[in-house]
């Protein structure tokens, strides 16, 4: 399991997450948490006011899955919509539920093929897609305002 699961693609992703940092004025934040392992990731947006990610921070505290996760994403999540991200959120569940047979069009997300099987790592690949995903639906209802 350990060399199929946490092969060099995953290590390296893990070590180079981009944008790694928490945003000063975020228009939406959220918080996921994966019980089963206790990954867990902050992301703060900020959307544009055609409802496109301008901004992203990410803390990321999770297994090498969600690292590398957080890394996929965080690499291809600007300027992209809600919907856009939304629908990467859904793709990748369907395809690691075995319901898609590959996980869309969201760039590298084929390298968790071997995690498939194994339903426990499942709720930390999704994190990243998860938090990205809902936080740009709360900031796409008021886009240009930043929290205070």
């Amino acid at each position: 399991m350990t060399a199929a699961l946490y092969n060099r693609d995953i290590l390296r992703l893990a070590a180079s997450i981009p944008h790694q940092r928490r945003l000063e004025r975020p228009q939406a934040s959220v918080e996921k948490r994966a019980p089963v392992c206790g990954s867990r990731i902050a992301v703060d947006v900020v959307v544009d006011g055609e409802g496109r990610l301008a901004a992203l921070g990410q803390e990321v505290k999770a297994c090498a899955l969600g690292q590398a996760s957080a890394a996929l994403m965080g690499a291809s999540a600007i300027g992209r919509s809600r919907a856009d991200l939304a629908r990467a959120r859904d793709h990748l569940a369907a395809f690691l539920d075995g319901r898609r047979d590959d996980p869309g069009d969201w760039p590298g997300l084929e390298l968790f093929r071997n995690a498939r099987p194994y339903k426990a790592r499942h709720a930390s690949i999704m994190l990243a897609f998860e938090a990205v995903a809902e936080a740009a639906a709360e900031a796409s209802l008021h886009p240009g305002e930043a929290q205070a």
